[in-house]
C-alpha cells in the first residue's frame, strides 16, 4: 500500500485503515496537555473562579511566574483555556465546549 508521510496505511486482507499521523499528533499533544497535575490544579481553579490573571493563578497555586505562563500556553495552544483581555490585564477561563469535545473522544475511543 502506497503511503505518505503524514498517514499510515493499515490493512489486515479484511479492512483498510488510513491513520492520519498529523491528526494523531495534535490529538496526542492535546491529552498530554490534560495529563498533567498541575494543568489540571489550573483547570480546576479556574473552573472554581470562572476567570483569573496569570498573577492570580501563580499565587494561589504558589508558583512561578514563569511556570504559570508556561503551563498557561500549553493548555491555550491545546484550546482548553480561552484569554479575554480587559485594559492591561488578560483573563484566563476553561474552554468548556473544547472539554466536553475532548472528553466524548475520549468515551467514543475507549469505548
Amino acid at each position: 500500500m502506497a503511503q505518505s508521510n503524514s498517514t499510515l496505511s493499515l490493512s489486515n486482507g479484511d479492512v483498510a485503515i488510513k491513520v492520519d499521523l498529523i491528526q494523531l499528533k495534535k490529538s496526542a499533544a492535546i491529552l498530554r496537555a490534560l495529563n498533567h497535575k498541575l494543568r489540571q490544579q489550573i483547570i480546576r481553579l479556574l473552573n472554581e473562579s470562572k476567570k483569573m490573571t496569570v498573577t492570580e493563578i501563580y499565587v494561589k497555586l504558589r508558583l512561578e511566574q514563569s511556570v504559570a505562563s508556561q503551563h498557561l500556553a500549553i493548555l491555550r495552544i491545546a484550546q482548553l483555556v480561552t484569554t479575554k483581555r480587559d485594559g492591561k490585564f488578560i483573563f484566563y477561563s476553561v474552554n468548556y465546549e473544547r472539554i466536553d469535545e475532548i472528553n466524548k473522544f475520549i468515551i467514543d475511543l475507549v469505548g
